[in-house]
C-alpha cells in the first residue's frame, strides 16, 4: 500500500499551487493566471479521472473487492468504486437515471 504521507505531499503540493495564485500582488498578472489555469483544468480533471480510472482497475485486477476499492478511495461505496473502474462520471450517472426515468411528466 502507497505510503499516506506521500499521498497527503502531493495533494498537499496540488492545493498550495493553487493557492499561490492569491500571492501575485499585480491584479491584471494575477487576473490572466487564473484564467490560464482555468482553461486548462478541464483536460486535468479529464487526466485526473483517467489515472484513477487505471489504479482502480489494476487493484481490481490483484484481487481486490470493489468494496476494498471503495474504502481505499475514502469511503465510497463498492457501486461508486464500481462505477469509477468503468469510467462513469457523476455528470453521466445523472443523464442515465434521468434517461431511464423517461420523459417528465407535464
Amino acid at each position: 500500500m502507497a505510503n499516506d504521507s506521500e499521498q497527503v505531499k502531493e495533494v498537499k503540493r496540488l492545493m498550495e499551487a493553487i493557492a499561490a495564485f492569491k500571492d501575485i500582488e499585480d491584479d491584471e498578472a494575477c487576473a490572466l493566471a487564473v484564467s490560464r489555469a482555468l482553461e486548462s483544468w478541464p483536460g486535468y480533471q479529464t487526466r485526473l479521472r483517467e489515472l484513477r480510472q487505471q489504479r482502480v482497475n489494476a487493484l481490481k485486477e490483484q484481487g481486490r473487492t470493489w468494496r476494498e476499492i471503495g474504502q481505499l478511495l475514502g469511503g465510497v461505496s463498492a457501486a461508486r468504486a464500481q462505477q469509477i473502474g468503468k469510467g462513469q462520471s457523476g455528470a453521466q450517472r445523472r443523464r442515465a437515471d434521468r434517461e431511464a426515468q423517461g420523459p417528465a411528466a407535464g
